[in-house]
């Protein structure tokens, strides 16, 4: 069921012109009111006149082009412009002149081409204003022409900051929204990075080891069995991160679910690698991202186990506290480099990133002895 709109958001959606009308009517309606004539701004002291026919004609003139003031600007200002001139010429002295400074303001604000020719035509067409007024008007000092022309110099100035503050918070959002979707591409290219990696390093390093068991069909079953498993657990790996890129996909599903790091264990095993599993402690009641961070850890270790050691002892250590998840896999220097294509060095690059965003401490390289060592603290709480 569609929730109506509400008057704001009904508002936002009219044309832009439908928009600007009701101050335009309003500033007419004014003028039109008898106890208002001759209470606008005076220039220059003509003398004045009373409220005619005429008069219905630059009341007309000054107000109603304020409609399009957002759309066209330019014309906007020449006409309430004009308007102005004849209504100081006549000496009708009508409230509607108040629509020249809000005509300039509208220009500050959103005229985008043409803006410093714009102000030198209309400073242009101030002069011989001024001079005819002086001329024709009851002799005021010449103060109160450059005053008035510093006020409608400051509702210029006022639409240009107006624009310049509403280009520069468009360009804050605009880089907002890079730095985020830049952000999110390089979540999603590391959980691409997690899933696909782990699992195609394990159905290579089977499919190699399939290669010389063609002696013995019951290992071979059995190999390509797990290479038929494997490859069907990343297509459910990867349907559940796909799902993960809709927005109404719940950000719980992302935490790997009770015993996944035992079946992580398992199916390393099943590729041939002799893997000790130790799991200590109890989990937080809320551990945040940190089971999940934990998760990736575990996988990447040992995918780098199975390219890099393969056949090597390892060992995967995983201790819950109250505080913090710590997480040790370390492989010794008994195995053998498997066929498969050199690491980018994203994955141990992306688990520092995100360990370090949770607040952890994370680790990784050489060990006494020989091997190789990953280590990680994660506290847990901590939200994605």
């Amino acid at each position: 069921m569609t929730t109506p709109a509400s008057f704001p958001e009904r508002w936002r959606r009219l044309d832009v012109a439908l928009r600007d009308l009701p101050l335009g009517l309003f500033l007419l309606a004014a003028s039109l009111v008898p106890v208002l004539h001759s209470r606008g701004t005076q220039l220059g002291g003509m003398p004045a006149h009373s409220f005619d026919a005429p008069a219905v004609v630059v009341v007309a003139l000054e107000c109603l082009p304020l409609t399009v003031r957002r759309r066209w600007p330019v014309v906007c200002v020449a006409l309430v412009s004009l308007g102005f001139v004849l209504d100081q010429l006549r000496g009708y002295h009508l409230v509607a002149g108040a629509a020249l400074l809000i005509a300039l303001l509208s220009a500050g604000s959103h005229l985008e081409r043409h803006r410093r020719a714009v102000v030198l035509a209309l400073s242009a067409a101030y002069v011989p204003l001024t001079l005819v007024l002086l001329r024709f008007g009851t002799g005021e000092p010449p103060i109160e022409f450059v005053t008035f022309y510093l006020m409608l110099v400051f509702a210029w100035g006022a639409g240009a900051w107006l624009r310049s503050t509403r280009v520069a918070e468009a360009e804050r959002r605009s880089r907002v929204a890079e730095d985020t979707r830049a952000a999110e591409r390089t979540r999603i290219a590391r959980e691409l990075h997690d899933v696909v990696t782990h699992h195609v390093t394990a159905m290579v390093v089977q499919a190699e080891a399939a290669r010389y068991l063609t002696a013995a069909p019951e290992r071979l079953d059995q190999t390509l069995t797990t290479v038929t498993d494997t490859g069907r657990r990343a297509i459910t790996d990867l349907r559940h991160l796909l799902d993960l890129l809709n927005p109404d996909h719940g950000a719980e599903a992302r935490k790997p679910t009770v015993g996944r790091l035992l079946s992580l264990v398992e199916q390393t095993r099943r590729a041939g690698q002799a893997v000790e599993f130790t799991e200590e402690g109890t989990p937080a009641e809320s551990t945040g991202s940190a089971d999940l961070v934990a998760y990736r850890v575990v996988q990447e270790a040992l995918t780098n186990a199975l390219k890099h050691a393969q056949g090597s002892r390892t060992s995967v250590q995983v201790r819950h506290s109250e505080r913090e998840i710590s997480v040790e896999v370390g492989t010794d220097s008994s195995g053998s480099r498997a066929r498969v294509p050199a690491g980018s060095g994203r994955g141990l690059a992306g688990l520092r990133e995100r360990v370090d965003l949770l607040g952890g401490e994370f680790s990784a390289g050489p060990r006494k002895g020989g091997g190789f060592v990953v280590r990680a603290r994660i506290p847990a709480g901590s939200p994605a």
